[in-house]
């Protein structure tokens, strides 16, 4: 259908459970927004949400949130989408944020009617895919082997606007989407509505972390977009906050490594035209924006259980150490890796391994620094990887004497560097990592992606 007039997009947050404001929503609902629509996860915190099934944000956070949000749709019937439920976006975050609409809606005494997307893809159905030579590698990975397939604890592919635009069709109150683009949350209802998709996908990558594409990003949390058949604008939820060209211009850097192209589900967006110009005081007004349509493609991402880990952690002030940094390193890993091994025999310890990092000196870019004066003081951070949180505790019961009292110079008094805790040994469990970096070719983008609809129970519920 063509759009009549323009849509207007309420972003309350770039994450939910990461904040909402009452007064923000209030202000955009009295602007006239049509919907509200939010990211609600990321990779960015790793792999164990996904594998795991569990969000990173605490669940009074998210409830609240939620509370928030599900008032404003009872009171204006404004319709509300979700997507990348509960951080990562597999059956279980979506159903976790189920249980907390549910739980809201209950105390409202509202009834919305919810369709649920899952976008986490069947093992079998997978391996089928990539035998037809439907699923491809993007670098650096090679061809997908149905043995990383197997190794993953859940795997999920990326939905476009198309599974969100069918259940907006349908009639649904509240979609609690899987793993999605953050884009394609916020684009699927004005291209619902009939606007042009490349106005609504750009407008859907500027305001994916909401107040982020503001001037001051502190002041505020969301944005409100305005979309229609020339272009959008894009203002703060915010009163005292404000957008400028620049500040808005820029979030096509964000995650993205082309600022003129992003690539999504169906097609790429061309910003190369596109002109920002500011519009009042707060708003930006962008137009030129494309859609490139392409073959359909789905990212995929798998998270795989690995190895057990336990850690320790001292601070170091001493200056003999701090003189020569990387020479204790090399020196007490070396120590470290054969304590272990005459303390535990090889028959019991199979594979492990020992990573020391020293933060204060280059434990986050692991470059080894050249001419650079010696520091006041360093963390060492111990870590132990092995096949079982026992044998991973053992090496660090191993290793502790040498890691807590090894001298720079041999022979010289034992020093005693600081450590942090009492029992000094951490057992972190399981350690998790993404296994895939490859997108599946698709003919029909809803064929990957299950609906559920529920009623106010909480029960399967005709479409």
């Amino acid at each position: 259908m063509a759009l009549q007039g323009s849509v207007k997009v309420l972003v309350p947050c770039g994450s939910l459970g990461a904040g909402v404001r009452e007064s923000e929503i209030a202000y955009g609902l009295a602007k006239g927004a049509d919907v509200i629509a939010t990211d609600a996860g990321s990779t960015d915190s790793g792999a164990a949400y996904l594998a795991l099934g569990k969000s990173k944000n605490n669940r009074g956070a998210v409830k609240r949130d939620l509370g928030i949000l599900l008032r404003a749709h009872a009171q204006t019937g404004v319709p509300v989408i979700i997507g990348t439920a509960g951080q990562a976006g597999g059956d279980l975050n979506v159903d976790w944020t189920r249980d907390i609409v549910l739980e809201v809606a209950q105390e409202l005494g509202i009834a919305p009617r919810i369709a649920l997307l899952y976008s986490e893809q069947d093992k079998t159905a997978l391996k089928a895919l990539n035998q037809q030579g439907k699923v491809r590698p993007l670098p650096p990975l090679g061809p997908l082997e149905d043995s990383v397939i197997d190794a993953c604890e859940h795997i999920v592919g990326l939905m476009g606007v198309e599974p969100f635009v069918a259940a907006l069709q349908a009639g649904a109150d509240i979609i609690i989407g899987g793993r999605s683009t953050d884009t394609a949350v916020l684009a699927s209802y004005p291209i619902w509505r009939g606007a042009p998709w490349g106005a609504s996908w750009h407008a859907g990558k500027i305001a994916e972390c909401g107040a982020q594409c503001c001037l001051n990003p502190a002041d505020g949390a969301g944005v409100l977009l305005t979309i229609d058949e020339h272009g959008f604008e894009v203002e703060p939820l915010s009163t005292t906050n404000r957008c400028t060209p620049h500040s808005v211009s820029k979030h096509m850097l964000y995650e993205n490594s082309d600022p003129h192209h992003l690539h999504e589900p169906g097609g790429i967006l061309d910003v190369t035209e596109a002109v920002y110009v500011q519009s009042g005081e707060h708003a930006v007004r962008v137009e030129g924006a494309r859609w490139l349509a392409q073959p359909y493609t789905m990212k995929l991402e798998g998270a795989a259980a690995g190895d057990y880990q336990t850690l320790m952690l001292v601070g170091i002030q001493d200056p003999d150490v701090l003189a020569d940094v990387n020479a204790f390193h090399d020196r007490l890993l070396a120590a470290l890796y054969e304590r272990t091994r005459k303390s535990i025999p090889a028959q019991e310890l199979g594979e492990f391994h020992i990573s020391l990092r020293m933060y204060g000196w280059n434990a986050v870019t692991g470059d080894v620094p050249v001419n650079v004066p010696p520091p006041r003081e360093i963390g060492v951070l111990f870590v132990a990887t092995a096949r079982t949180q026992k044998l991973a505790n053992a090496i660090a019961h191993a290793c502790n004497p040498y890691f807590f009292h090894y001298p720079m110079v041999p022979n010289k008094e034992l020093p005693s560097y600081g450590f942090a805790f009492s029992p000094a040994d951490i057992p972190r469990g399981r350690i998790f990592e993404f296994k895939l970096n490859h997108v599946v070719a698709v003919d029909d983008p809803l064929s990957l992606v299950r609906t559920v609809w529920l009623d106010r129970d909480g029960k399967s519920a005709a479409a």
